[in-house]
Protein backbone atom coordinates (compact mmCIF):
# COMPACT_ATOMS: atom_id res chain seq x y z
CA UNK A 1 0.00 0.00 0.00
CA UNK A 2 1.53 3.35 -1.10
CA UNK A 3 0.14 5.28 2.10
CA UNK A 4 -0.82 3.34 5.41
CA UNK A 5 -4.14 3.50 7.30
CA UNK A 6 -5.01 5.54 8.69
CA UNK A 7 -5.36 8.45 5.87
CA UNK A 8 -8.30 10.72 6.62
CA UNK A 9 -7.45 13.38 4.37
CA UNK A 10 -5.45 13.78 1.16
CA UNK A 11 -3.91 17.03 0.46
CA UNK A 12 -2.64 17.59 -3.12
CA UNK A 13 -0.24 19.77 -4.71
CA UNK A 14 -2.14 21.02 -8.27
CA UNK A 15 0.11 22.11 -10.58
CA UNK A 16 1.88 18.43 -12.49
CA UNK A 17 -0.35 16.89 -9.68
CA UNK A 18 -4.13 17.18 -10.68
CA UNK A 19 -3.23 19.18 -13.59
CA UNK A 20 -0.41 19.66 -16.34
CA UNK A 21 2.22 22.09 -16.21
CA UNK A 22 1.57 23.20 -19.56
CA UNK A 23 -1.73 24.90 -18.71
CA UNK A 24 -0.35 26.89 -15.81
CA UNK A 25 2.43 28.01 -17.91
CA UNK A 26 1.41 28.07 -21.47
CA UNK A 27 -2.33 29.17 -20.41
CA UNK A 28 -3.08 30.62 -16.93
CA UNK A 29 0.07 33.05 -16.79
CA UNK A 30 0.03 34.63 -20.25
CA UNK A 31 -3.68 35.08 -20.34
CA UNK A 32 -2.90 37.42 -16.83
CA UNK A 33 0.12 38.93 -18.48
CA UNK A 34 -2.16 39.79 -21.84
CA UNK A 35 -4.90 41.06 -19.46
CA UNK A 36 -3.53 43.23 -16.77
CA UNK A 37 -3.64 46.34 -18.19
CA UNK A 38 -7.28 45.75 -19.13
CA UNK A 39 -8.15 45.03 -15.93
CA UNK A 40 -6.89 47.72 -13.92
CA UNK A 41 -8.21 50.50 -16.02
CA UNK A 42 -11.57 49.56 -14.87
CA UNK A 43 -13.52 52.38 -14.09
CA UNK A 44 -14.35 51.40 -10.39
CA UNK A 45 -12.05 48.86 -9.11
CA UNK A 46 -13.35 46.42 -6.37
CA UNK A 47 -11.91 47.27 -2.80
CA UNK A 48 -10.18 43.93 -2.70
CA UNK A 49 -8.48 44.85 -6.29
CA UNK A 50 -7.55 48.09 -4.41
CA UNK A 51 -6.01 46.08 -1.74
CA UNK A 52 -4.38 44.00 -3.75
CA UNK A 53 -2.20 46.86 -5.32
CA UNK A 54 -1.69 48.25 -1.84
CA UNK A 55 0.35 45.40 -0.95
CA UNK A 56 2.15 45.32 -4.07
CA UNK A 57 3.40 48.88 -3.59
CA UNK A 58 4.32 47.85 -0.69
CA UNK A 59 6.45 44.92 -1.73
CA UNK A 60 7.81 46.84 -4.59
CA UNK A 61 9.43 49.22 -1.40
CA UNK A 62 10.51 45.89 0.08
CA UNK A 63 12.61 44.60 -3.43
CA UNK A 64 13.95 48.37 -3.37
CA UNK A 65 15.56 48.06 -0.13
CA UNK A 66 16.38 44.19 -1.05
CA UNK A 67 18.38 45.68 -3.99
CA UNK A 68 16.10 43.40 -6.47
CA UNK A 69 15.89 46.74 -8.74
CA UNK A 70 12.39 46.18 -9.92
CA UNK A 71 10.90 48.40 -12.12
CA UNK A 72 10.36 51.86 -11.07
CA UNK A 73 6.87 53.12 -10.05
CA UNK A 74 5.68 56.45 -11.38
CA UNK A 75 2.84 58.32 -9.53
CA UNK A 76 3.02 61.37 -11.32
CA UNK A 77 -0.14 60.45 -12.97
CA UNK A 78 -3.01 58.07 -12.87
CA UNK A 79 -1.83 57.03 -16.34
CA UNK A 80 1.98 56.57 -15.49
CA UNK A 81 0.91 54.71 -11.99
CA UNK A 82 -1.06 52.40 -14.09
CA UNK A 83 1.63 51.68 -16.13
CA UNK A 84 4.61 51.39 -14.17
CA UNK A 85 2.06 49.17 -11.80
CA UNK A 86 1.71 46.79 -14.75
CA UNK A 87 5.15 46.78 -16.04
CA UNK A 88 6.10 45.91 -12.08
CA UNK A 89 3.29 43.08 -12.00
CA UNK A 90 4.52 41.66 -15.28
CA UNK A 91 8.08 41.82 -14.09
CA UNK A 92 7.03 39.69 -10.67
CA UNK A 93 4.85 37.76 -12.76
CA UNK A 94 8.37 36.83 -14.99
CA UNK A 95 10.04 35.43 -11.52
CA UNK A 96 6.91 33.56 -11.05
CA UNK A 97 7.42 35.13 -7.31
CA UNK A 98 5.03 33.41 -4.75
CA UNK A 99 3.19 36.89 -4.00
CA UNK A 100 0.18 36.98 -1.58
CA UNK A 101 -0.98 40.12 -3.97
CA UNK A 102 0.33 39.01 -7.11
CA UNK A 103 -1.73 35.63 -6.87
CA UNK A 104 -5.05 37.32 -5.67
CA UNK A 105 -5.13 39.58 -8.32
CA UNK A 106 -4.43 36.69 -11.18
CA UNK A 107 -7.30 34.92 -10.06
CA UNK A 108 -9.59 38.17 -10.75
CA UNK A 109 -8.37 37.94 -13.85
CA UNK A 110 -8.61 34.65 -14.39
CA UNK A 111 -12.29 35.04 -12.73
CA UNK A 112 -13.59 36.64 -15.37
CA UNK A 113 -11.98 34.25 -18.24
CA UNK A 114 -13.56 31.01 -16.38
CA UNK A 115 -17.25 32.82 -16.72
CA UNK A 116 -16.47 33.69 -20.00
CA UNK A 117 -15.84 30.68 -21.19
CA UNK A 118 -12.24 31.51 -22.00
CA UNK A 119 -11.04 29.12 -19.66
CA UNK A 120 -11.21 25.71 -19.55
CA UNK A 121 -8.87 23.82 -16.95
CA UNK A 122 -8.20 20.10 -17.84
CA UNK A 123 -7.30 17.69 -14.96
CA UNK A 124 -5.58 14.53 -15.34
CA UNK A 125 -7.59 11.49 -16.67
CA UNK A 126 -7.60 9.87 -13.33
CA UNK A 127 -8.26 12.63 -11.22
CA UNK A 128 -12.24 12.62 -11.57
CA UNK A 129 -12.53 8.89 -10.30
CA UNK A 130 -9.87 8.85 -7.88
CA UNK A 131 -11.96 12.08 -5.99
CA UNK A 132 -15.25 10.14 -6.12
CA UNK A 133 -13.50 7.11 -4.57
CA UNK A 134 -11.89 9.15 -2.14
CA UNK A 135 -14.54 10.73 -1.13
CA UNK A 136 -16.78 7.37 -0.78
CA UNK A 137 -14.66 6.30 1.29
CA UNK A 138 -14.97 8.94 3.73
CA UNK A 139 -11.39 10.50 3.14
CA UNK A 140 -11.12 14.44 2.88
CA UNK A 141 -9.62 16.17 0.00
CA UNK A 142 -8.12 19.32 0.40
CA UNK A 143 -5.64 21.52 -2.10
CA UNK A 144 -2.76 23.80 -1.45
CA UNK A 145 -1.09 25.91 -3.70
CA UNK A 146 0.56 29.35 -4.54
CA UNK A 147 -2.57 30.41 -6.33
CA UNK A 148 -5.09 31.91 -4.19
CA UNK A 149 -7.53 30.22 -2.98
CA UNK A 150 -10.21 31.79 -5.76
CA UNK A 151 -7.74 30.46 -8.33
CA UNK A 152 -7.75 27.36 -6.76
CA UNK A 153 -11.65 26.97 -6.44
CA UNK A 154 -12.12 28.40 -10.09
CA UNK A 155 -9.89 25.92 -11.55
CA UNK A 156 -11.85 22.77 -9.81
CA UNK A 157 -14.71 24.32 -10.78
CA UNK A 158 -14.35 24.51 -14.44
CA UNK A 159 -12.45 21.38 -15.33
CA UNK A 160 -13.22 19.16 -18.59
CA UNK A 161 -14.29 16.60 -16.35
CA UNK A 162 -16.75 19.61 -14.91
CA UNK A 163 -17.16 21.07 -11.28
CA UNK A 164 -14.97 18.79 -9.14
CA UNK A 165 -15.62 21.29 -5.90
CA UNK A 166 -18.18 19.49 -4.31
CA UNK A 167 -15.25 16.81 -3.72
CA UNK A 168 -12.87 19.17 -1.77
CA UNK A 169 -13.63 20.31 1.17
CA UNK A 170 -9.99 22.43 2.25
CA UNK A 171 -8.07 25.36 0.01
CA UNK A 172 -4.95 26.74 1.14
CA UNK A 173 -2.99 29.44 -0.68
CA UNK A 174 0.21 31.78 0.60
CA UNK A 175 -1.84 33.28 3.10
CA UNK A 176 -1.07 29.83 4.69
CA UNK A 177 2.55 29.80 4.06
CA UNK A 178 5.17 28.73 1.48
CA UNK A 179 4.86 25.05 0.11
CA UNK A 180 8.56 24.50 1.41
CA UNK A 181 8.42 25.66 4.95
CA UNK A 182 7.51 23.08 7.60
CA UNK A 183 5.37 25.46 9.23
CA UNK A 184 2.37 25.78 6.91
CA UNK A 185 1.70 21.71 7.18
CA UNK A 186 1.82 22.19 10.45
CA UNK A 187 -1.21 24.92 10.17
CA UNK A 188 -3.15 22.93 7.56
CA UNK A 189 -2.91 19.66 10.18
CA UNK A 190 -4.12 21.95 12.79
CA UNK A 191 -7.06 23.16 10.22
CA UNK A 192 -8.27 19.77 9.12
CA UNK A 193 -8.03 19.12 12.50
CA UNK A 194 -5.99 15.85 12.23
CA UNK A 195 -2.73 14.61 13.40
CA UNK A 196 -0.01 15.20 10.71
CA UNK A 197 0.60 10.96 10.53
CA UNK A 198 -3.31 10.77 9.02
CA UNK A 199 -2.86 13.35 5.98
CA UNK A 200 -1.38 11.98 2.94
CA UNK A 201 0.32 15.02 0.68
CA UNK A 202 0.38 14.13 -2.69
CA UNK A 203 3.01 16.99 -5.06
CA UNK A 204 5.59 16.91 -7.60
CA UNK A 205 8.11 19.14 -6.35
CA UNK A 206 10.73 17.08 -3.68
CA UNK A 207 11.23 20.18 -1.86
CA UNK A 208 7.47 20.47 -0.53
CA UNK A 209 7.59 17.14 0.42
CA UNK A 210 10.42 17.60 2.32
CA UNK A 211 8.86 20.25 4.57
CA UNK A 212 5.52 17.79 4.96
CA UNK A 213 7.67 15.00 5.85
CA UNK A 214 9.89 14.24 8.49
CA UNK A 215 9.66 17.94 9.90
CA UNK A 216 5.87 17.20 10.49
CA UNK A 217 5.26 13.60 9.99
CA UNK A 218 2.36 13.54 6.72
CA UNK A 219 2.47 10.63 5.00
CA UNK A 220 3.55 11.56 1.11
CA UNK A 221 4.18 10.65 -2.46
CA UNK A 222 6.03 12.00 -5.06
CA UNK A 223 3.78 12.40 -8.34
CA UNK A 224 5.21 11.99 -11.47
CA UNK A 225 3.42 12.58 -14.25
CA UNK A 226 4.31 13.44 -17.91
CA UNK A 227 5.99 17.12 -18.23
CA UNK A 228 7.13 17.50 -15.26
CA UNK A 229 10.35 19.46 -14.04
CA UNK A 230 13.03 17.04 -12.73
CA UNK A 231 13.45 17.34 -9.08
CA UNK A 232 16.38 15.97 -6.87
CA UNK A 233 16.45 12.36 -5.88
CA UNK A 234 14.76 11.67 -2.52
CA UNK A 235 13.56 8.33 -1.08
CA UNK A 236 9.78 8.77 -1.50
CA UNK A 237 7.50 6.17 -3.17
CA UNK A 238 6.64 7.79 -6.52
CA UNK A 239 3.30 7.48 -8.32
CA UNK A 240 1.83 7.79 -12.07
CA UNK A 241 -2.05 7.27 -11.60
CA UNK A 242 -3.86 8.63 -8.60
CA UNK A 243 -6.01 4.67 -9.34
CA UNK A 244 -3.11 3.49 -7.55
CA UNK A 245 -4.24 5.73 -4.30
CA UNK A 246 -6.84 3.28 -2.07
CA UNK A 247 -7.97 1.61 -5.42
Amino acid sequence: MLLHEPVRALLLDIEGTTTPITYVHETLFPYARLRVRQFLQQPHLSESVSADLKALHREHLADVRAALSPPALDSNSPQSELESMVTYIEWLMVRDRKSTALKSLQGKIWEEGYHSGNLLAPVFDDVPAAFERWRAQNRNIAIFSSGSILAQELLFAHTNAGDLTPYISSYFDTTTGAKTDAGSYQKISVSLELPPREIGFISDVTAELDAAAKPVGFQVLFCERVGNRPQPPRPYQRIQDFNDIFP
